[in-house]
């Protein structure tokens, strides 16, 4: 047989509340700690990720076209002979029949 006493029913009230006030007070530290830390990353003037990845793609492709283009000039400074005049151009195929197109 149980027994009610109003001095266990107030102590467990009181400890049911203390605990919703701590729950409520531990949210909000949360949010004013994410607030504050939201605010000094804004002040920090980072980049976000896509943005860093989309910069260092584009990086990635003007190396590879430098890297492209350094390859022709090596190609065309040999082909150059010693008095820095170009050597004769071979014309392409393609080149011969756009020239006979031309000159109708």
């Amino acid at each position: 047989m149980q027994t009610k006493n109003p001095f266990f029913d107030e102590f467990s009230k009181l400890a049911t509340s203390a605990a919703g006030v701590a729950q409520g007070l531990g949210e909000e530290a949360r949010a004013f700690w994410r607030s504050q830390m939201e605010r000094v990353l804004a002040d920090m003037d980072l980049v976000r990720r896509d943005e860093f990845d989309a910069v260092k793609d584009l990086a990635a492709a003007a190396r590879a076209e430098t890297e492209i283009l350094k390859s022709r000039l090596l190609v065309l400074e040999s082909q150059t002979d010693q008095s820095g005049k170009p050597a004769a151009k071979k014309r392409t195929p393609k080149k011969r029949a756009q020239t006979a197109q031309a000159s109708r």
